[in-house]
């Protein structure tokens, strides 16, 4: 499982993911104090949180299906 989780296109396309998901959910959640320039260590934390739920769903997912699809083959 690990090795399907660490090719480069299985990270290439949760990075992707995370970088577009990320960025709307952190801009929902924080758009205001960023746009203010109020954002504490607490809440950048609580983003760089926010762009990793996206990366592992993206990439759970990937692993799963191509272990799916590797079953199906066999």
């Amino acid at each position: 499982m690990f090795a399907i989780a660490t090719r480069s296109d299985v990270l290439l396309r949760a990075f992707k993911m995370a970088l577009i998901v990320g960025v709307v959910l952190a801009l929902i959640n924080h758009g205001d104090h960023i746009i203010l320039g109020t954002m504490s260590d607490t809440n950048w934390m609580k983003v760089m949180l926010t762009f990793c739920v996206p990366f592992c769903v993206s990439t759970i997912s990937s692993v799963l299906a191509i272990r799916r699809e590797q079953n199906f083959n066999n």
